[in-house]
């Protein structure tokens, strides 16, 4: 039989090999080279628990006491996954020592960020990480949907106020005519008038600014052949501005009495008088600005007076102009000033002041204010009110007034030109 000796190290079989202490207890000897295996498989029991061991019990000692802390980082990596992946670019940020924060967040995003670095280096939850990322949820519909974009649409009134827009002071054209059709017909109306009228003239007796500024005031709610009729008298007893300031206003009155508001006339003759001798010395001013501060002086007359005394453009709107371009539809308005502006921009400056005297012969002839002469109108074809008066040509010839109607004008003493066409002066006041 063979000795069975007892050693501090391990004991003698019979075949020559030694086993481990443990193997003495009861436990399978194993070879060296498959301890490590073991201590995989089960690293509890292969461990020494206390007291010494073989070589062999030490060396399986060791992976075991690393692989346990190595398990219990793996399970808490596993379980920090899910949340983790939220977290996935601090992560990463974390693992190449770059910035957590994408280059589309802000600064005070990579911030917040900064817990989950130390998460992940510690392999606890990441929690931190994920709360971060909520407030930059919050911040992203901000960012989409600011409230300067939406001032960009046109409020609804605005385009109500647009759409309800007051018309020009021009009127619209009739039917679909454009502006430039409008203006077109305007200028080939003055252009036909022109040819009808080639004598025109104003109507009111003048030999200087001075009778002229006169006879227009006194022209007002009354014809100029009225006042061509009563003028005579006063200039032959009033020939200047200081004689007309100086007189008697009973005796003025009296001789204006045919003109009809002879007093208001009479007051207003005297005034200006006054004011052309002590403050322009006796001489009517040229200029419109001068001349509308007169007493009784307004833009019509001031405009009759620079245009012909002067020679300088101006249109005259008298109650003829203003029906007939409402007739012919050059505008709606019925301001006389709007007038003046709407009509002088269809026409070059230069065409205003004989404008004015086609427009108020041909509304003193053939276009009436009661019944227009459609029938004997030379421009018929183009006026939009044509078949307001009458349109038979024998009964619409009866109409027509002055040298067209076979009468004496309104002057007494015309120009030659006026005479050569045909016309007839105008008898005296009192003459039959």
């Amino acid at each position: 039989m063979g000795v069975r000796r007892d050693s501090a190290v391990g004991e003698q079989g019979s075949d020559g090999g030694r086993e481990s202490a443990k193997a003495a207890k009861g436990s399978p000897s194993k070879q060296p080279g498959k301890r490590a295996a073991a201590g995989k498989d089960a690293p509890a029991k292969t461990a020494a628990p206390s007291g010494r061991g073989s070589a062999s019990g030490k060396r399986t000692a060791s992976p075991a006491r690393k692989t346990a802390p190595a398990a219990k980082k793996a399970a808490s990596a596993k379980k920090a996954a899910s949340t983790a992946k939220r977290a996935a670019p601090a992560k990463k940020a974390a693992a190449s020592g770059k910035k957590a924060a994408p280059a589309k967040k802000a600064a005070s995003t990579a911030k917040r960020a900064a817990p989950a670095k130390k998460a992940a280096a510690s392999g606890k939850k990441a929690a931190p990480a994920a709360e971060s990322s909520t407030p930059a949820k919050k911040v992203a519909p901000i960012k989409k949907a600011p409230p300067p974009r939406k001032q960009l649409v046109a409020p609804k009134k605005a385009t109500a106020a647009v759409k309800a827009a007051p018309a020009e002071t021009v009127v619209e054209p009739a039917g679909d005519e454009s502006r430039t059709a409008l203006v077109r017909r305007a200028r080939r109306i003055n252009r036909e008038l022109a040819e009808v009228y080639p004598y025109v003239h104003p109507e009111l007796d003048f030999e200087n600014p001075f009778q002229l500024v006169v006879a227009t005031v006194l022209s007002a709610q009354t014809t100029d052949l009225r006042v061509n009729q009563t003028t005579p008298a006063l200039f032959a007893k009033y020939p200047t501005p200081e004689d007309l300031a100086a007189a008697n206003p009973e005796e003025v009155e009296e001789i204006l009495r045919p003109t009809g508001f002879f007093r208001a006339k009479t007051k207003s003759v005297i005034g200006l008088s006054k004011a052309l001798t002590e403050d322009f010395g006796g001489e009517v001013p040229g200029r419109l600005e001068d001349l509308v501060k007169l007493p009784g002086v307004g833009r019509k007359t001031a405009f009759v007076v620079l245009g012909n005394a002067f020679g300088r453009p101006g249109i005259t709107v008298d109650t003829h102009f203003q029906r007939l371009v409402r007739r012919w539809r050059w505008t709606g308005e019925t301001d006389p000033d709007k007038i003046e502006a709407a009509v002088g921009a269809l026409f070059p400056k230069s065409d205003w002041t004989d404008l004015s005297h086609h427009v108020i012969w041909h509304g003193r002839r053939i276009c009436h204010a009661r019944k227009p002469a459609c029938g004997a109108c030379p421009i018929a074809a183009l006026c939009p009110a044509y078949g307001e008066g009458e349109t038979d040509p024998e009964k619409a010839e009866k109409l027509l007034k002055y040298e067209k109607g076979g009468l004496p004008g309104q002057r007494l003493n015309p120009p030659q030109a006026y005479l050569d066409a045909g016309g007839r002066p105008a008898p005296p006041l009192g003459a039959g």
